[in-house]
């Protein structure tokens, strides 16, 4: 399983005396650090990038010239994760446009990569200007250039809501980012499971459809274990031609339990993504209804 904690701090280590007041156009900063070139060339469907290192230590990233700037600009820092934290690639295994299948190499620069483009600081002020929501999602990787995945789990990351941003294919849940607010209610989505029946997710995969939103979504759904009389709020979007769904889930500022609960009591509780300074309990009152 991918260190979520350990790849984002490496991440902020790489960035720090950087001027990320650019990045948004320009990546050269990131590009110098690692001594590499950038340069694109026309790729095959479905190749997003690779990159080229020499004996002296200096590197060549490629990315596909063809692909969209979101996409172009993601594979660039995705290479600079391989350089800096020394992981081999396998992108020829599974589609590189499917983050639900892709091997733990991949999601580990996958979150390098989102580190670099949605600089901690910056946009978790934008992101505490709202409640989570698709249209937040939306606004934020219109700014920041990156794909609404990559942006949806970053929203979920630094929220002080109690959130999460579930990626699933078809059947199974493959990964969820949980906000510091969930992790420190020991709420925990279990990874290869199920998409879980009452679920948007779980319904628009049925009747193929492609999104969907509940506000009353009972949250022992997703989070087993929990005592009863706590409803969530789920919108969800699925994509049968790449075998994707996606589930943001939160409880609204006035619902949702006030302490920590003992879930899967027989393993062993870590954290799986947060980030230290995140950490934090913040107290929310039982059942109020989404307005």
């Amino acid at each position: 399983m991918v260190d979520e904690l350990d790849i984002r701090n490496k991440a902020r280590q790489f960035m720090v005396g950087l001027d990320l007041s650019r990045i948004d156009t320009n990546l050269s900063v990131y590009i110098q650090k690692v001594k590499a070139k950038l340069k694109t060339e026309e790729m095959s469907e479905g190749d997003s990038g690779y990159t080229l290192t020499k004996r002296d230590g200096t590197s060549t990233i490629i990315v596909n010239e063809l692909e969209r700037r979101e996409r172009q600009r993601f594979s660039a820092c995705h290479e600079i994760g391989h350089i800096v934290l020394d992981l081999s690639s396998n992108h020829k295994e599974t589609p590189p446009w499917s983050y639900a299948k892709r091997e733990d190499n991949e999601i580990a620069c996958d979150m390098f990569a989102a580190e670099l483009l949605m600089p901690y600081e910056q946009f978790k002020a934008d992101v505490d200007k709202a409640e989570p929501s698709f249209e937040l999602v939306e606004r934020l990787r219109a700014k920041y250039v990156t794909s609404f995945s990559a942006t949806a789990s970053r929203v979920a990351a630094v929220t002080d809501y109690p959130c999460a941003f579930v990626t699933m294919n078809s059947s199974v849940i493959r990964h969820a980012s949980r906000s510091a607010t969930l992790r420190t209610l020991n709420a925990w989505i279990v990874p290869k499971s199920p998409i879980p029946g009452g679920s948007v997710a779980h319904q628009l995969v049925k009747d193929s459809e492609r999104s969907g939103e509940s506000s009353d979504v009972s949250q022992d759904v997703w989070f087993q274990d929990w005592p009863q009389g706590y409803d969530l709020i789920e919108l969800a979007k699925h994509y049968p031609e790449y075998d994707e769904t996606f589930a943001l889930l939160w409880f609204d500022g006035d619902s949702g339990p006030e302490e920590p609960v003992n879930t899967f009591s027989a393993k062993p509780l870590e954290d799986d993504g947060g980030l230290k300074e995140l950490d934090g309990v913040l107290q929310f009152s039982k059942r109020t209804k989404r307005r």
